[in-house]
């Protein structure tokens, strides 16, 4: 076989070793994952929160032969799973035992574990679900304690694995506790309300502390209004009410902080999945998705999904011991952020998080906060890039070709006017062109691969900026036979340097880091290149006035 077929044959095995695993565990064959129940799913480890979802049975005892209905369910949609009845005494080293029956085989399928038919049961597809219900029949020669456990899939790696079931036992033997075999044991979540009607802003600043954005938005009439509030509850303050409201595009959260950048925050989310909301609590390590979701903490949960809006409520301790969990009698900023789901997993936030501008003690007095969408050293980016391109850079180029016959003598420190207020202008506007560039690093802390071409333009910008000022260290003398080349050359650079800073300018407009007032912001910078093609425009004429004047003189000659 020649050398082309080898590395052909040797792809191909290496795409089938690595497709099983992918394509056909979505219909549920995970024979292969029966002993340890793990789902290989691109080397994902499970969660280690709480599990929404848990195991049910109709009876705590039985007999050898005995029907014992199982039922999965939870709090949210899950993809797949895997259950199977265990040894309760030896639940880590011992078979799945027993044979399931189905109650609903377009749904369910048995499946083959340890030569032993019908001891496990799967999905038959990725379709989603809440609850399973199958039988399982004890078999003759069963132990005298049996325990139920699944794995259950939400999405693909949102996996909890080996969750831990109820134990049953055989008529006359005596239950005795077991040391559970599971680091993520089930959850008994609070059972969420439906909310009786849209929050309102009306008591923000008096009964509760109120964070909105647009400024003074009510989320009672506007479905597009972010609004979050908090307001302690009882005489003794020991617990924080807090309501969250936003667009109904996925999901609306906010976090507490002790600064203004995002990573080791306290998150709160209400997470659209379908028809319902679910509301957890969460981590942020760095700028990363948020990690650890749990309920635990949370009380008299509420939620609505109508006209157009998500909003959630729900209580929590103001301290909570040995949750990771943030106090609330400190001061922190406030983080409210929104964006996509799918599958009922959050994607990132579609917009810059709004961030109030102070920190907020959370059980102190009502207060209307107000907070921007754009931290202060982006701010401090487009403000010196509009300074160098739309003033410093156009009047530097505006006096080398229009001043430069206006001031043929004049001169300023040796040099002559035109040529010194033109070297002076184009260098601040390389200065602010760098230090503006440093920013947006500084605050991503590397390359942002969300910024689309902007930041791309942007190092050609400063290339050429940069490629000016030395170019122009080594032009020929003014009387050199050279000279023109340079001349055209730097004239050309520079223009074409301004175009593209215009056009990195208009993409930057859209930045999400960087919210402009739309759409007079756009309309400002389109006034600004029509009115630098005006001057463009006039330059050419200007110079071919020149040049066929200095042709007519050269021919009368």
């Amino acid at each position: 076989m020649s050398p082309v077929g080898l590395c052909f044959l040797f792809f191909f095995s290496v795409l089938v070793c690595h497709w099983e695993p992918v394509c056909c565990y979505a219909n549920g064959k995970v024979t292969k994952a029966c002993g340890s129940m793990k789902p290989h799913h691109g080397g994902a480890s499970g969660q280690t929160t709480l599990s929404p979802y848990q195991l049910q049975t109709n009876t705590s005892t039985f007999s050898p032969g005995d029907q014992i209905r199982v039922i999965l369910s939870g709090t949210s949609y899950f993809e797949g799973f895997l259950l199977q009845a265990r040894d309760a005494a030896q639940p880590e080293s011992a078979s799945a035992i027993g044979s399931f029956t189905l109650t609903n085989p377009d749904r369910t399928q048995l499946l083959t574990c340890n030569n032993h038919q019908g001891s496990a049961v799967s999905q038959t597809s990725d379709a989603r679900q809440t609850e399973v219900v199958v039988i399982w029949t004890a078999p003759q020669d069963s132990p005298n304690e049996v325990q139920f456990f699944v794995t259950v899939v939400a999405h693909y790696k949102v996996f909890w694995l080996k969750v831990p079931g109820p134990i049953i036992y055989q008529h006359g033997v005596t239950p005795h506790p077991h040391q559970t075999t599971s680091t993520h044991p089930t959850i008994q979540p609070t059972t969420p309300s439906i909310l009786p009607g849209p929050f309102t802003s009306e008591g923000c600043g008096q009964s509760k502390s109120c964070l909105l954005d647009p400024p003074g938005c009510d989320p009672e009439k506007d479905p597009h209004c972010f609004y979050m509030s908090m307001s302690t509850e009882g005489t003794d303050k020991t617990s924080v009410m807090f309501e969250l409201s936003g667009p109904a595009e996925g999901y609306v959260s906010f976090a507490l902080s002790w600064d203004t950048w995002m990573g080791n925050d306290d998150v709160y989310l209400c997470i659209k999945d379908e028809d319902r909301v679910s509301v957890s609590a969460a981590f942020v390590s760095g700028r990363t998705y948020p990690e650890d979701h749990s309920q635990s903490g949370l009380s008299s949960v509420s939620w609505r999904l109508a006209d157009g809006s998500i909003q959630c409520r729900f209580s929590r301790p103001v301290k909570l011991t040995n949750q990771g969990r943030f106090d609330l009698d400190q001061g922190y900023f406030l983080f409210l952020a929104s964006g996509h789901t799918q599958y009922g997993e959050i994607r990132k936030h579609s917009r810059q998080p709004l961030i109030s501008r102070d920190r907020k003690l959370i059980t102190g007095p009502p207060q209307v906060l107000r907070g921007s969408r754009s931290p202060t050293i982006m701010k401090m980016h487009g403000a010196l890039m509009l300074l160098a391109w739309m003033l410093t850079g156009s009047v530097g180029t505006f006096i080398a070709s229009f001043y430069k016959p206006d001031w043929p003598n004049q001169t300023l420190f040796g040099q002559k006017v035109w040529f010194q207020v033109h070297r002076g202008l184009m260098m601040l506007t390389v200065i602010l062109t760098v230090v503006a560039f440093c920013l947006p690093f500084i605050y991503r802390k590397g390359w942002s691969t969300d910024a689309g071409v902007h930041p791309h333009l942007g190092c050609c910008v400063l290339v050429l900026s940069l490629i000016q000022p030395i170019a122009a260290m080594h032009r020929p003398p003014p009387d050199s036979n050279r000279r023109f080349i340079f001349n055209w050359t730097h004239s050309s650079i520079g223009i074409f340097t301004e175009i593209l800073a215009v056009a990195t300018m208009l993409l930057g407009v859209g930045q999400t880091s960087l919210p402009l007032p739309s759409p007079w912001a756009t309309s400002v910078l389109i006034g600004y290149v029509v009115w630098v093609a005006s001057l463009k425009v006039v330059s050419v004429k200007v110079n071919c006035g020149l040049l066929i004047a200095l042709l007519s003189s050269i021919a009368d000659i």
